[in-house]
């Protein structure tokens, strides 16, 4: 498929990343459910490319040319992403109402004789329910190799709890964890993780930001 040619405001043209990241984000328009538009932007960023002056080329892009697709790709980033990002589309595109709240996290430590922690942290798009399971590789040193989204918590809790002892925990505690175990991977580029590692990198971005308030 041939893709055309896409200008910022100043005639810059998009990096070949940025012009797939918009592709992918094409069908945003369509997309009501707040938890896919987080997936499909998350996804659609491959690892270690996206920078602050990334997002800034991505959004005077999206700025310079209005339309339906870029309002909503505005939109999704003002809604997705954290820090300077996140404040300047905001700026642009003040996001819809957003109702995604932390709720109860639950950590199986398998550690001492499997050499993993898994943690399954659920979250809500108001009474939406959904979750993120994560894998912790203690035996390297603390590094999160999998990660995913699921909406069928109680089965993903079920499956937990077959793999060991499920023990509540302080959501901040287990998010905490969390932003250690991305630092770690971030140190460590070259370590080879579960792809849904880094397609879900943003959606579990927000909820480690959201979670320290």
């Amino acid at each position: 498929m041939v893709v055309r040619s896409l200008r910022g405001p100043q005639g810059t043209e998009l990096d070949d990343v940025q012009r797939a990241v918009v592709q992918a984000c094409r069908d945003l328009p369509q997309t009501s459910d707040p938890l896919e538009v987080e997936l499909t932007l998350s996804s659609a960023v491959p690892p270690g490319v996206a920078d602050e002056k990334f997002w800034v080329g991505l959004i005077d892009h999206a700025l310079s040319l209005p339309s339906r697709r870029n309002l909503a790709l505005l939109r999704a980033m003002a809604v997705l992403l954290t820090g300077r990002p996140r404040e300047w589309a905001m700026v642009v595109a003040p996001p819809v109402a957003d109702s995604l709240r932390v709720r109860s996290s639950w950590i199986c430590d398998r550690s001492l004789d499997a050499g993993y922690l898994a943690l399954l942290c659920t979250y809500a798009h108001g009474v939406d329910e959904h979750a993120m399971v994560f894998l912790i590789d203690e035996v390297a040193g603390g590094v999160i190799r999998n990660a995913f989204v699921t909406r069928d918590v109680v089965v993903a809790t079920e499956r937990m709890a077959g793999q060991g002892t499920l023990e509540s925990i302080n959501p901040e505690a287990a998010h905490w964890l969390l932003a250690k175990s991305y630092d770690r991977l971030d140190r460590w580029p070259a370590l080879t993780v579960d792809p849904e590692v880094h397609r879900t990198r943003l959606v579990a971005n927000r909820r480690i930001v959201l979670a320290f308030g």
